[in-house]
């Protein structure tokens, strides 16, 4: 098949038009034109109210070499070879790999080892999704936190409560993020995420997708094991031998998934103990911050377009003091949430449904920070950065897991909010008005407030006086990297893989889906080696 890319047709066009569009970029008839598949479509938005949409399709044609030499269009060439190949199988005896944490990185390690049949056992902290999500509405409704059953810990990790987001940066020539998307979708993802630019799932649809993998895991022969938690790692002369559960009970194994995801702070701490090669990375800090919807549909699409779904943005300043802003995580028509795992502590994150038909528009607005100039203590020093941060957002909403919330007028001109205005904030289980400035360092502050003015230049109406900033965002990424080598082993303990975004190697569900299947692969060809 031939891929053709950035092919432009207006919103509405019909099935005929793409045909004719294909025929015209090939520069044949269109009863030349054989099957063709939709892989991509985006938008193009720059010229309101001229809205495109922008294809890739994969077109079978007759004589493909010969309609390459004639085109010579950069546009126009072989499609890849996308389809997933499994790299080894399980040999007739071997010690079954354990998978700590069942997010989305545990999961997909999880599903290549059982369809390659090495019956993982998954080891997870928390509950399954479905009691999981009991405990979350629990904090979002009657202010009761449960350290281990929450936003962050529990089956399907902290991408459960997001916008399911399935789209990424990573540089990925194998095309394994089409493997993740095709289970997703056998799973009971929406067959569209294989098409749409910038695809997303939403949580309940989650919810449901994260069980019926389950379910193909241990019809496979896997098996999990929930609210187990792994508190000790059996090492010996550098060669991890298995982990002791908080129950006492060991397990032995020499491959072991460490996926435990960023909030995994007492694991670092383990690690740290045993001298696990580890280091400091920077992540970011920052608010999140609500819009009507409205405005943002009005400013990217001139309105609302249902055909377009609601709109987007993405937006980065580098303000004079030498920090960089950038908006995180936007969830369009979504709710912004407590994600606190910890006791005495409030952090936000933002969610959002398949339908993102809220009333408000969230995103992080967040600040890069780096170990050598802002957490220069040692490798846990971010970590320890973090909870200070949450503490003082703690006490600034009140004690209660009320979070603290500031207009954005009133935080660009550096006075408390005393009330809220048009926006209702929708993070549960409430915000209390006032200055945010005690819940972030000085640094970060002053390059919000010069970010959120540069951003309502970008977009009209994004410095509005009643906008609402929610604090405190601290968990964009790991405040760690647990370091590995090209085998994809810790640096200095075989056997053991660290993998996911808690390890410092993904940023979000596809990237760290695809960074498990390149963990199970790994395990599965040291496993074969050694027959």
């Amino acid at each position: 098949m031939l891929r053709l890319t950035e092919l432009k047709l207006p919103l509405g066009h019909s099935e005929a038009a793409l045909t004719a569009a294909i025929a015209k970029k090939l520069r044949i008839p269109p009863g030349q034109v054989g099957g063709f598949t939709v892989v991509r479509r985006g938008q193009d938005a720059r010229k309101k109210p001229a809205i495109l949409f922008v294809y890739t399709i994969d077109v079978e044609v007759a004589d493909e070499a010969a309609l390459l030499a004639r085109l010579k269009d950069p546009h126009v060439k072989l499609a890849p070879d996308t389809e997933y190949k499994f790299v080894a199988t399980a040999p007739e005896k071997f010690v079954r790999p354990l998978v700590i944490g069942a997010g989305p990185c545990g999961l997909f390690a999880a599903l290549v080892l059982a369809q390659m049949g090495f019956r993982p056992i998954i080891l997870e902290r928390g509950k399954e999704v479905r009691a999981r999500t009991k405990d979350t509405w629990a904090l979002w409704r009657k202010n009761i936190l449960t350290p281990e059953s929450n936003v962050q810990f529990g089956e399907g990790g902290a991408g459960t409560f997001s916008d399911g987001k399935l789209y990424s940066q990573i540089k990925d020539p194998r095309h394994l993020g089409r493997k993740v998307m095709t289970e997703f979708v056998k799973a009971g993802a929406p067959a569209e995420i294989l098409t749409e630019a910038h695809p997303h799932i939403g949580t309940f649809r989650l919810v449901t997708m994260v069980e019926a993998m389950r379910a193909t895991i241990e019809g496979l022969g896997g098996e999990y094991r929930f609210q187990s938690k792994v508190t000790d790692l059996l090492i010996q002369d550098g060669q991890i031998k298995g982990v002791t559960l908080e129950s006492g009970e060991e397990i032995a194994s020499d491959h072991v998934v460490l996926a435990v995801g960023h909030s995994a702070r007492d694991v670092f701490e383990m690690l740290h103990s045993h001298g696990v090669a580890m280091e400091a990375k920077p992540f970011s800090i920052g608010f999140r911050i609500e819009h009507p919807q409205s405005l943002i549909d009005k400013a990217k699409f001139g309105g609302s377009r249902q055909e377009l779904g609601a709109a987007e943005y993405r937006l980065v300043h580098h303000a004079s003091n030498g920090r960089s802003v950038y908006s995180f995580c936007m969830c369009p028509g979504g709710t912004v949430v407590a994600a606190a795992s910890e006791p005495g502590r409030v952090v936000t994150n933002g969610m959002s449904q398949y339908s993102r038909n809220e009333r408000n528009a969230n995103a992080g607005i967040v600040v890069g920070i780096t170990p050598k100039e802002d957490y220069p203590g040692g490798v846990l020093a971010g970590m320890q950065l973090q909870r200070h941060w949450e503490e003082r957002a703690f006490a600034a909403g009140g004690g209660t897991y009320a979070a603290p919330a500031q207009l954005v007028g009133d935080f660009i001109k550096g006075r408390a909010s005393t009330a809220l205005g048009s926006v209702t904030p929708s993070y549960k289980p409430g915000v209390t008005p006032t200055d945010l400035s005690t819940c972030l360092p000085d640094y970060a502050i002053a390059a919000i407030r010069e970010a959120l003015v540069a951003f309502g230049r970008e977009i009209k109406g994004f410095d509005m006086e009643d906008a609402v900033l929610t604090g405190v965002e601290t968990r964009t990424s790991s405040p760690v990297r647990i370091t590995r080598g090209e085998n994809f082993q810790s640096s200095n303990v075989r056997g053991l893989y660290p993998a996911g975004e808690g390890a410092g190697f993904a940023g979000g569900i596809l990237s760290a889906g695809v960074d498990g299947i390149k963990v199970a692969e790994a395990i599965a060809l040291d496993i074969a080696a050694r027959r």
